[in-house]
């Protein structure tokens, strides 16, 4: 198994979750998504972001808006729609289910991997045959 491979897909999985989150706060430009992204360590750059917030807006997920910039070109920022706010309360459900599922695996693992007082369980030692006795 490839562990770098596995993260990489792990956080690919959630990405699209993340950002609806993200936008379902309130309008908001795509520099600031990376940005947030970046610093919850969700890596992700403009390439991948922009074709996710256009196959999300092609799904009828998103909006956006053009708004004047003082600064530069006309900024784009992106908005749920309603059919978007319904699809994050379904994903929020199954994050919920999903995250539930997961700790439950995880903490039985944890609890059979240590012993109650917390330390390191003991090696298990393997049955040994049983030397013939012997008589004098």
């Amino acid at each position: 198994m490839n562990i770098e491979n596995a993260q990489v897909q792990m956080r690919k999985g959630i990405l699209e979750f993340c950002i609806l989150h993200i936008i379902s706060r309130g309008e908001i430009y795509a520099s600031d998504m990376l940005d947030e992204l970046t610093s919850a360590r969700i890596m992700v750059v403009e390439g991948t972001l922009y074709p996710l917030l256009t196959r999300l807006k092609n799904a009828g997920l998103l909006d956006y808006k053009w708004v004047e910039s003082t600064s530069g070109p006309p900024r784009k920022y992106y908005i749920l729609t309603e059919l978007g706010r319904n699809s994050l309360d379904a994903l929020n459900e199954t994050w919920q289910e999903l995250s539930d599922s997961v700790q439950a695996i995880v903490s039985k693992t944890e609890q059979h991997s240590k012993p109650a007082n917390g330390s390191p369980a003991p090696m298990a030692m393997p049955d040994l045959p049983t030397p013939p006795s012997s008589t004098i």
